[in-house]
């Protein structure tokens, strides 16, 4: 069912001169010819076809494809863009007056894509520029490898890899190199390079509805860029089989579609087609690299991942593959002012990926300082009974607090709570328990390495803040008054970096009340593990008067009204702390 197509425009019939107007202001460099609506040129601010010394590099066609041509504007690439309307080839005075307003005496080179109104009207106007007195040579460039050879007098379609061949007939001219030679460039380039896009929806024109020709859960194989359908639909497929598909077509023997055999070297672009986020372009990128060295045996020089020749609002991407050498490196590489080129890719790529740092504390200590040890002291002991206990009562609580979290927050509390307390029991069994200062730090690499959000981080500061707070002393046994106060320091890190205290409906109503019942109950001269126990009744109490509380930080700040529920995360924070109170009593209680 088709339905109309939601934009950010006024009247579709002045998108592109409201695009290029908006252009020009965002880029300094660039400026516009003053003939709307029926002249649509964007040319570079520091020429003029009076005084330019180099050959012009001009190039255009239909609009909707931004950022090609305009955004391609500036020193080292185009030296112009004619505009038509949406999906259109400008009209032949359109190209004309972009001719005439930067051509100096060294001539101009056209780069047309290979769309009969495109080679019409340029051709038109190349033929008229040259009876004026003007020097033109044309490349027409057929990157297309989704559909079978021949095509009759049509040919291929030029896509995403005309950019390539903009960057370097660019840069050759910014070399001074005359026209001939810039041409010459130009054409090897568009032989060398190949191109195929999948797509994931058909794009809307401005006013126009959204067509719905591709069904659910189906992709449109070698379309074009101008939404006209591709050579195949096909069920949606996982990146990795699209991007070996696409790569085996433009690569194939059989077609010859480009010169590259194995041990050649190629450049790649992934572009995207407007809608399809930078995540699923980068991923399609890194697949497709060891796809072409591993499978293809070729040698991969340059990748360029970004939006460079879109159509409106497509979801999917194209894959263009040049083959490459020196000169064509070096063009590539050469600078640019044109503000949608690439920055940042130049250059031979160092080793993708490099050791992890270990922080200075582990590299001194052995790894017998990290693991169980052979018989646990009586801290080990109480320790362990301690932190197997709080894991449990997590793990046991986990829907409720996922009922409570879906109230006022995302619903995910539990199961994050959840994921922790299982990695700290699974670890539990390797942790230097003897050393409660390590266990302590162990417990917060066991959080960091599965909980996600902001409670993994919260807690991975609590354990690190205690861990600062415990190693400062240099005893063995860590005493009742070192526990509370490396405590009162964790809830303190978790206080300045969270952003929240007592009373903003946290994890610290519980932690905060139970703080202070430990230190007054240890002060007035309670045995440790009853202090510890009356403090839990605290943490226990404070979780439950949350429910009375207005939200002042995390996810339940965005939900108005009353709660009527306690804080899920001030209530796992007191059953952990209540279940390891508990155990050491018990532990306390068997050995007294």
């Amino acid at each position: 069912m088709a339905f109309q197509g939601k934009k950010l425009i006024n009247d579709p019939n002045d998108v592109v001169t409201e695009f290029i107007e908006g252009l020009v202001e965002t880029y300094p460099g660039l400026q516009f010819l003053d003939g709307f609506p029926e002249v649509k040129v964007v040319l570079r601010a520091d020429v003029s076809s009076s005084t330019y010394d180099k050959v012009a590099i001009i190039s255009g066609g239909g609009s909707g494809h931004e950022p090609a041509h305009a955004g391609f504007v500036g020193e080292g690439m185009l030296t112009a863009a004619i505009c038509g309307d949406v999906f259109a080839s400008p009209p032949v005075d359109s190209i004309l007056a972009g001719i005439r307003a930067v051509t100096g005496p060294m001539g101009c080179l056209l780069i047309v894509k290979n769309y009969t109104g495109d080679r019409l009207n340029f051709g038109l106007a190349a033929e008229q520029a040259k009876s004026e007195g003007y020097k033109v040579e044309t490349v027409i460039v057929g990157d297309d490898c989704a559909l079978p050879p021949p095509r009759g007098i049509a040919g291929r379609r030029g896509l995403a890899g005309t950019i390539l061949v903009h960057k370097v007939a660019g840069a050759a001219a910014a070399a001074g190199l005359s026209l001939a030679e810039v041409a010459a460039e130009a054409k090897c380039a568009s032989e060398m390079v190949g191109t195929m896009g999948v797509a994931l929806s058909v794009c809307t024109l401005p006013g126009q509805v959204t067509s719905d020709r591709l069904g659910p859960g189906k992709m449109e194989l070698g379309l074009g860029i101008h939404g006209e359908p591709g050579a195949a639909l096909a069920d949606i497929q996982p990146v990795d089989v699209v991007v070996s598909h696409v790569l085996n077509q433009i690569l194939s023997p059989e077609t010859n579609y480009v010169p590259i055999t194995r041990g050649n070297r190629v450049v790649l672009m992934i572009n995207g087609l407007g809608a399809t986020p930078v995540m699923e372009l980068m991923i399609a990128s890194g697949k497709a690299v060891p796809k072409l060295q591993l499978e293809h045996g070729l040698a991969v020089d340059r990748v360029y991942t970004g939006s460079f020749m879109t159509s409106l609002d497509m979801a999917g991407f194209s894959i263009s593959i040049m083959k490459a050498d020196e000169t064509i490196l070096q063009r590539l590489d050469a600078a640019t002012k044109a503000p949608s080129w690439p920055v940042g890719v130049d250059g031979n790529h160092p080793p993708a990926k490099i050791p992890v740092p270990v922080p200075p504390s582990l590299s001194r200590k052995s790894d017998e300082s990290f693991s169980r040890p052979p018989q646990l002291n009586q801290q080990g002991q109480i320790l362990e009974a301690a932190i197997e206990a709080a894991a449990n009562a997590v793990i046991n609580i986990r829907d409720i607090l996922n009922e409570w979290d879906g109230k006022v927050g995302d619903g995910d509390c539990g199961s994050t709570m959840y994921r922790g307390a299982s990695a700290i029991l699974e670890d539990l069994k390797n942790y230097p328990l003897n050393d409660a200062a390590e266990t302590v730090n162990e417990i917060g690499s066991s959080i960091r390495r599965v909980m996600g959000g902001t409670s993994g981080s919260l807690y991975n500061i609590f354990c690190k803040a205690a861990y600062a707070q415990l190693t400062a002393s240099s005893q063995s046994v860590v005493t009742a008054k070192q526990w509370a106060e490396a405590f009162e320091a964790s809830i303190a890190a978790v206080s300045k970096y969270g952003g929240a205290s007592a009373g903003y409906r946290t994890l610290l109503d519980a932690l905060i009340p139970a703080s202070s019942m430990l230190q007054e109950r240890l002060n007035a001269g309670d045995v440790p593990y009853t202090a510890f126990f009356v403090s839990s009744e605290a943490a226990v109490a404070g979780a439950e008067s949350t429910k009375d509380m207005q939200a002042q930080a995390g996810r339940s700040t965005y939900v108005s009204g009353e709660m009527l529920v306690p804080d899920p995360g001030a209530m796992a924070a007191a059953a952990w702390y209540r279940a390891a109170a508990l155990a050491v009593k018990d532990k306390y209680g068997a050995s007294s």
